[in-house]
């Protein structure tokens, strides 16, 4: 068996042209959009994160907005730079990269973020709402990766509710931007999820809890973790890490957290690193963005799913 390749690239190609129509006729009701990103220090994932995010923001006509700051800045710095962002009426979605220096704390800053422009749902308040299954925002990666889980199996032919309902899901990561994410997306499609982190890799293997996945979403940060043993002979896998690894030439490229030559064979579908959850990642951060300025401007209330941006008042 050779697994099937979910083409991350070209759904993200479709939700652009969406997203740019959703541009246009939110500029034309006079409804401001505008991103603004934070980068603290130089992290070669976080830089490259948000080179994309700028180049995509030109192509889609979104006003973008970027604040880097050194590894040396204070947290009372970095409050004050994120309220004056709170305070511009030019931006309607604030994205603060990660990881933050170790002098940051991480919790306060998200609680300084204004929830209404909080895309990322890191704030407490739309934490909160995600996990009660009423998100103002879902968090751009972990709703990606279900985009292109339901993408599949609709293309594959199979009821959604009928895949769900039976299917366990295995997270391998617990991050607040994508492993808890996950589970609550899980949970709303009322599919069994578990959850596995770190410590199961250093103690008892990942192996003992992911081998029984239907559906495997590893965020876990670590090159090439999962490998062929690790994954049952008919699971979906999603691969949310983006790894730097030096090439043989000195250049850069990505890997995911999923050994793809060794779990490619034995799996029933595959998202590859690069080209798979990323692409459609930096979309949804923007349809974000949009959904965002919309919500200030009371244009739309809370949808249920996100699957459209603009939903009429």
């Amino acid at each position: 068996m050779t697994a099937h390749f979910i083409d991350g690239r070209a759904r993200a190609a479709a939700l652009k042209n969406d997203l740019i129509a959703d541009v246009e006729r939110s500029a034309g009701q006079g409804t401001g959009v505008g991103l603004a990103t934070v980068l603290v220090g130089d992290d070669y994932g976080s830089a490259a994160y948000e080179r994309r995010l700028r180049k995509l923001a030109a192509e889609v006509g979104v006003p973008y907005t970027h604040r880097r700051f050194g590894t040396d800045i204070s947290q009372a710095e970095l409050v004050a730079a994120i309220e004056a962002l709170n305070a511009s009426d030019d931006i309607s979605g604030i994205l603060l990269l990660r990881p933050l220096p170790a002098q940051i704390d991480e919790a306060v800053i998200f609680r300084t973020i204004d929830p209404m422009k909080d895309v990322e749902a890191v704030h407490p308040e739309n934490a909160g709402l995600l996990a009660l299954g009423v998100p103002r925002f879902v968090p751009s990666t972990a709703a990606s990766v279900f985009h292109l889980l339901d993408s599949y199996l609709d293309e594959a032919g199979e009821d959604r509710d009928d895949f769900y309902h039976r299917s366990l899901i295995v997270v391998v990561g617990r991050s607040n931007n994508v492993g808890k994410p996950a589970i609550s997306l899980g949970y709303e499609r009322q599919a069994t999820v578990q959850s596995v982190d770190k410590w199961a890799d250093l103690t008892t293997g990942i192996g003992r809890h992911t081998r029984w996945a239907d559906v495997l979403i590893v965020a876990a940060g670590k090159a090439g973790l999962v490998k062929a043993e690790h994954v049952s002979e008919n699971a979906i896998v999603i691969d949310v890490g983006i790894n730097p690894s030096v090439k043989p030439d000195g250049g850069i490229r990505m890997v995911g957290d999923v050994d793809q030559a060794s779990v490619a064979p034995r799996v029933r579908a595959l998202t590859p690193v690069p080209g798979g959850v990323g692409p459609v990642t930096d979309v949804w951060l923007l349809r974000n963005t949009v959904l965002a300025a919309r919500l200030r401007a009371g244009h739309t209330l809370y949808p249920a799913h996100h699957e459209s941006v603009l939903e009429t008042s």
